[in-house]
């Protein structure tokens, strides 16, 4: 049953993509909304002129306790720790807590394929969405969204019941969510944000969210390759498919690689569907993406065609190993989205040849030991910067001992780091910022990181 909003009173927490689309939705349907941000009103221009003629009433530069006095609900965005004091009072006060993921999956009334896991989730996404769309009839529509793009609860009044919807799940929105997606995909389990999670148990648990809830007639999709992954096949409730390079074991029904190509098993055959060449995204990484996109989209019924089709139509995915420059014979790629030491390393096995790497950002409690043996043996230039440059510094001389086999520089800002990398680099080079850490120590998010790199490559050339 859809909620009836009027009149009810609900305080949104953080005034970024999720709030503020979560706050339009609310009071277009005449909730009373109290955006409440703790960052101050100058960094925030013209928010205001978002909400004209709309019942929401705006409290930036902090959190007052008051603002819960009569709430109905408090949703809290994404990037907000529950552990706040305006949520810690909020829940003494017996207050429901939600997010905009939430809202949305109350009201959807089309079937949704949910993405999630610690790596690859967006790019699964982008190729489900392609291929969704490859498939679908021309009065059906493929929304896709989420914690990329935009929030789908920005769009829930326009999706309709042919419709499909492609939605990506970080664990943050994963935290509130108490129903699951038709298709749940969880990419990987592997160490990441354990500065908000704290442990890796509960950061699991966190991301198992996603099939806590689905029934007999939903459908998981699990990565063989990855324990964290597929250790919660005793968790699935209704069919499971599988993906992985080798070919399932037992009657599991799944995707695998024959040599070259993506094939299917149906538990006791195995049917080839295309070459491996049409996907155009590099790195072993980006196969296992195709592989988890054409379980899920197997399962919602799409054709090996619209299979091929779509993985063919997607040809680069902005800040993923996206090359933004090529001058004096040296690369300049833009791996922005990579914030944890597992994505550069992926990153670093996609390319072959010399590297500069770029590494830093803001640390998230996660270990630097593994990147530091491949860096070993790589050899790239390293150049460090932003909040954690000191402390990758350590863990890569750590390793290495008082005479590292490869130089290491380190300054402030990624703006000297790209000044830096231009002294270094040499013909032939790719020089690669893949940081390894978040980039909130000085951009508000992932994307602004990357366009600012793109900006500084393209004043370079």
């Amino acid at each position: 049953m859809k909620r009836d909003w009027q009149g009810q009173k609900v305080v949104v927490i953080g005034a970024a993509r999720q709030g503020l689309a979560a706050s339009r939705y609310l009071a277009r349907k005449s909730a009373r909304v109290f955006l409440t941000d703790s960052r101050p009103p100058s960094e925030f221009g013209d928010i205001a002129d978002q909400f004209t003629g709309l019942p929401v009433v705006l409290q930036l530069g902090g959190h007052p306790m008051e603002i819960l006095n009569g709430a109905d609900m408090v949703c809290v965005s994404g990037g907000v720790p529950l552990t706040i004091p305006l949520i810690q009072e909020a829940q003494k006060r017996g207050i429901p807590l939600t997010n905009d993921s939430q809202l949305f999956m109350e009201e959807v009334n089309a079937k949704v394929i949910g993405i999630t896991g610690s790596a690859g989730k967006t790019t699964t996404s982008v190729l489900t969405g392609a291929i969704a769309k490859a498939a679908v009839e021309p009065k059906s529509k493929v929304w896709v969204g989420g914690n990329i793009g935009y929030p789908m609860i920005e769009h829930l009044e326009e999706i309709q019941p042919q419709d499909w919807v492609v939605n990506e799940f970080s664990s943050f929105q994963l935290e509130q969510i108490t129903i699951s997606p038709h298709i749940a995909v969880i990419t990987n389990i592997t160490p990441n944000h354990l500065d908000r999670h704290k442990t890796m148990h509960a950061y699991a648990a966190a991301k198992a969210r996603i099939l806590d809830y689905q029934t007999s007639q939903d459908f998981a999709v699990l990565n063989r390759d990855d324990s964290g992954s597929f250790n919660l096949r005793k968790k699935v409730a209704g069919s499971l498919l599988t993906f992985g390079f080798n070919k399932p074991e037992g009657k599991d029904q799944g995707i695998f690689l024959d040599k070259e190509y993506f094939t299917l098993y149906d538990g006791q055959n195995g049917k080839k569907m295309f070459s491996t060449g049409a996907l155009r995204l590099h790195g072993r990484h980006n196969l296992a993406n195709a592989m988890a996109a054409c379980a899920a989209c197997f399962a919602a019924g799409f054709s090996i065609e619209a299979m091929r089709a779509g993985i063919r139509s997607v040809e680069g995915i902005p800040h993923r190993l996206e090359l933004v420059g090529k001058f004096n014979g040296i690369r300049w790629i833009n791996d922005s989205i990579a914030t944890a030491p597992e994505r550069v390393m992926a990153a670093m096995r996609a390319l072959e040849g010399p590297l500069v790497m770029l590494l830093g950002g803001r640390d998230k409690d996660l270990p630097w030991e593994d990147l530091a043996v491949l860096l070993h043996k790589r050899h790239p230039k390293a150049v460090l910067f932003g909040e954690a440059g000191s402390l990758v510094n350590a863990a890569l001389k750590k390793y290495e001992g008082n005479s590292p086999s490869y130089p290491i520089f380190q300054v402030k800002t990624l703006e000297e780091a790209v000044k830096k990398a231009a002294e270094i680099a040499e013909k032939g080079d790719s020089v690669l910022l893949s940081p390894g850490g978040t980039s909130y120590d000085a951009y508000r998010d992932f994307e602004e990181r990357g366009e600012h790199f793109r900006n500084l490559v393209k004043a370079l050339a």
